[in-house]
């Protein structure tokens, strides 16, 4: 198979005999991020909108509340957090597939509209976590690539089959499997169809939600070093969404920690890791499991549950399961702030560069925290 220019070299498309693709966009100037998320929004209505408006009432679920988020070209980024943070909310609006309420998505320094167009649709492609509910089970494998590389013109009509084949052997599947039906392949393949669907409309960044969380453990590290070895391939941007943490850190440079709809730290992988500064994010990594820890002994690294998103906490939102919380934070909304002397990690705490003094605090001094 042809190897592929990595988006950041190429001026035309990837493959040979692939038109140009109407409005393809320029490259985004040095410095700049490929993908960047400003303000973004995502609420879903609920109960009676009319009964809200009658009392005066504002009935939103807030699942994505403000988020700025910025992937540079050939970068890997994680998203981490809870179940129910909005990480998947936040996944579907920046590649296009949830409408955003507020905020917008800008890529290579331009913003995309609402509805995009088609060469926009094609840039931010995204592998959902079940390959199974995500491929239509009444086509085969060709048939579905056929479809779609039809539909956006990738390539001529006389290159579609060959086409498909250089997309099936570049995820490591064969030839055979363009006239097989999902329900054929093993929850691993199923995944590599999705991915080189996915690949098909040569996008520069891939959206990977959860991709190896359905799959059994055995799989689990085909498909994670599959990304990796594509990522450095095709020079794709990759936005990993995973509970698992050190897939985090084998796979991503940089790692985004997702609180009840917010980013509240972003870092580079290792420092993250090392350093941590939000209690959130320590008490995430205080949970990795671990061979000399014994389940009953081991107090919970962070208590309680989440708040509802129906019920956003005043202030920080962090405050009500939070081992430092002092009266400020019913009040003040921390945001996003870096590191002094290292801009690159930013986090969202009243005290995450200031110590507090145990006698004030009432609580465990910093250092004592998991």
């Amino acid at each position: 198979m042809t190897r592929p220019v990595p988006p950041a070299e190429r001026s035309e498309p990837d493959l040979p005999g692939i038109a140009a693709v109407p409005g393809a966009e320029v490259p985004s100037a040095p410095g700049e991020p490929l993908l960047a998320a400003r303000d973004i929004a995502v609420w879903f209505p609920y109960g009676s909108q009319l009964v809200a408006r009658l009392r005066h009432e504002e009935r939103l679920l807030r699942a994505v509340d403000g988020v700025d988020l910025e992937i540079a070209r050939g970068e890997a980024l994680a998203l981490v957090g809870e179940s129910g943070s909005g990480k998947s909310t936040l996944a579907l609006a920046l590649a296009g597939l949830r409408r955003a309420d507020r905020g917008e998505v800008r890529f290579a320094g331009r913003a995309l509209p609402a509805r995009r167009r088609r060469a926009d649709q094609r840039r931010i492609q995204m592998v959902f976590q079940d390959p199974y509910s995500s491929l239509n089970p009444r086509l085969t494998v060709g048939g579905m690539l056929r479809e779609l590389l039809r539909a956006h013109s990738v390539v001529p009509k006389s290159r579609v089959a060959e086409f498909s084949r250089e997309l099936l052997a570049l995820v490591g599947l064969g030839e055979e499997a363009l006239t097989a039906y999902p329900r054929q392949f093993s929850g691993g393949q199923r995944q590599r169809v999705a991915i080189a669907r996915a690949l098909a409309l040569q996008p520069d960044v891939l959206v990977a939600d959860e991709p190896v969380s359905a799959l059994d453990v055995s799989v689990q590290a085909t498909i994670l070093n599959l990304l990796r070895d594509l990522r450095a391939e095709l020079g794709l941007s990759l936005l990993l969404i995973s509970h698992n943490l050190a897939v985090v850190r084998h796979l991503c440079d940089r790692v985004a920690v997702m609180y009840l709809g917010r980013i509240i730290e972003v870092a580079p992988a290792e420092q993250l890791f090392s350093t941590p500064r939000h209690p959130y994010t320590r008490g995430l990594l205080a949970a990795i499991p671990k061979l000399s820890q014994v389940a009953d002994d081991t107090p919970a690294a962070v208590l309680g549950d989440p708040p509802s998103p129906l019920r956003i906490p005043s202030g920080c939102r962090f405050r009500t399961r939070c081992p430092i919380a002092q009266a400020r934070c019913e009040t003040e909304d921390p945001v996003l702030t870096a590191t002094p002397g290292d801009p690159g990690h930013r986090v969202a705490c009243h005290f995450a560069f200031t110590p507090l003094a145990t006698e004030a605090a009432g609580e465990r001094d910093q250092q004592d925290w998991p």
